[in-house]
């Protein structure tokens, strides 16, 4: 009921999309991680959204504490960094709470998380593990087309782009995407000197993730 109740809120139709606001967020956690970094991205998706997948999204972005209850007014939240991810269990069992009456976390992985991020994870699902997300996948699939799932952004190990993710009674709460750094590439083009090609790839998916948010089906 809770998780019906928060979809008809924040999950509304894209075709309504235009007449409602709404906020995204960042996550800032504990552990040492740099939790802020790509100060530009959010904002630049978020004006590529409105611009072009008919979204009313504010401008200005959230933070919002893991354990705190200021995640429950966003629907779509952003979690980005380099280094160590801790989160105790009650910021574990507030996430949790919050992914399942249907918000929706995407962690980009900006160099370095990835085994912090992975072990505490489990402290969120201990009973869900990250599943790679087939390319067939309909979040590959919005407003935009990308067959091959994920676009490389930004080279850090030499290893292909992987979508993974958390599936809760089939639906997908969680994203979490790797080796590819979606949030490079929307930052100001002057921060990392991506083509506008590449740019552009990083936008559309962040569109394409954004618009599937916004269309789940409980």
């Amino acid at each position: 009921m809770i998780r019906k109740l928060f979809i008809l809120l924040f999950f509304l139709p894209l075709s309504s999309m235009g007449q409602n606001t709404y906020q995204l967020a960042v996550l800032k956690y504990n552990g040492g991680g740099d939790w802020y970094s790509n100060p530009t991205s959010l904002p630049n998706l978020i004006s590529f959204c409105n611009e072009n997948i008919n979204t009313n999204i504010k401008k200005d972005i959230a933070i919002v504490e893991v354990g705190s209850i200021e995640v429950f007014n966003h629907p779509f939240i952003h979690m980005t960094g380099h280094g160590n991810v801790v989160f105790s269990s009650q910021e574990a069992e507030n996430l949790r709470k919050y992914l399942l009456s249907g918000g929706f976390l995407h962690i980009d992985d900006n160099y370095g998380m990835d085994p912090f991020v992975r072990s505490e994870l489990k402290k969120v699902f201990p009973n869900n593990e990250l599943i790679e997300i087939p390319t067939t996948h309909s979040i590959f699939n919005q407003k935009y087309s990308f067959n091959n799932g994920l676009p490389k952004i930004h080279e850090h190990d030499k290893k292909n782009p992987q979508a993974f993710g958390i599936f809760i009674d089939g639906v997908l709460v969680l994203l979490y995407s790797y080796e590819t750094d979606l949030g490079d590439g929307w930052e100001d083009q002057e921060v990392h000197n991506n083509t506008e090609e590449t740019r552009l790839k990083a936008l559309k998916m962040g569109a394409n993730i954004i618009q599937f948010v916004f269309n789940r089906k409980d």
